[in-house]
């Protein structure tokens, strides 16, 4: 992580307009951000690049971001990098046990679209990825 507190960051999203604003916010913060259109892009930009958050969409083509998480959460253990990727779920879907699915696939925190970066932000300070 950088000093000015800018955060290498994979958005996995597969709506380009979600695309668009979510990361006109981030970069508002500085935020260098990737773009994954889909699970499997984002599983394989995982396996290239170190992010220090990983934003997932649920629901997307090709391979949802439940199954996404998985696959990431066993490449971690594989590798045995010592250092677990913090997934942030960003999903339409807010049912209460919504979250706990997204929790219990491997991710470590859930947001209700539509995107809100003070809610992602207090997110970030409370999960200590940013101070």
């Amino acid at each position: 992580m950088c000093m000015n507190s800018q955060l290498s960051i994979l958005l996995v999203e597969d709506n380009a307009l979600n695309q668009r604003i979510v990361t006109f916010s981030l970069k508002k913060y500085n935020h260098e951000v990737s773009i994954a259109n889909n699970g499997l892009e984002a599983v394989e930009q995982f396996q290239k690049t170190s992010f220090d958050v990983i934003l997932m969409d649920i629901m997307m083509p090709v391979m949802d971001g439940l199954e996404a998480t998985q696959k990431i959460r066993s490449i971690e253990e594989e590798n045995k990098v010592g250092k677990r990727t913090p997934i942030i779920a960003i999903t339409a879907n807010t049912m209460d046990n919504d979250r706990d699915k997204c929790i219990s696939y491997g991710m470590d925190e859930f947001m209700a679209k539509p995107f809100d970066m003070e809610k992602l932000n207090s997110i970030f300070k409370q999960m200590k990825i940013l101070g």
